[in-house]
């Protein structure tokens, strides 16, 4: 492991204790690298934006909007090689949640991504996308289907 050290200014360093303290986090290097992976994480999607990646894209919607649901499931179906699985909750009367968990090259991740969000009806909707590091490329493999 490699030691550092930084140096902050007092307002920049109480801001981040207070951070420290209410996420949890039991000292500022614990904090320090989950600030450094996240901020990592998003600059391999900036520069490897055909790079595999895993994601989780979760999104709202009514159900009684006219044929969203179809719509919905036609977009899926159009992009099924990259869904590894989907989750659809009742919240209540009208409304559902899905979240879809998805793996392969970021830029059709993105792209399916939108679309649902872009979907007349679809609210709340967001994206977390996790571009792989080189050595873990073979998880975002694709397996042939029969």
């Amino acid at each position: 492991m490699e030691r550092f050290t930084i140096s902050l200014d007092d307002r920049l360093a109480q801001e981040f204790d207070t951070h420290i303290a209410t996420k949890g986090y039991s000292n500022r290097s614990e904090a320090v690298r989950d600030i450094l992976h996240v901020h990592l994480a998003r600059a391999r999607e900036t520069q490897n934006a055909s790079g595999p990646c895993i994601a989780c894209l979760s999104y709202t919607y009514n159900h009684h909007e006219r044929e969203l649901a179809d719509r919905l499931a036609r977009i899926q179906h159009q992009h099924h090689g990259l869904t590894i699985s989907t989750t659809h909750a009742h919240l209540d009367h009208d409304n559902c949640l899905e979240t879809v968990l998805l793996k392969g090259p970021s830029q059709a991740v993105r792209h399916f991504a939108d679309c649902i969000l872009a979907e007349r009806g679809v609210h709340h909707g967001s994206i977390n996308i996790v571009v792989l590091p080189e050595h873990m490329h073979h998880v975002g493999a694709s397996h042939s289907r029969s």
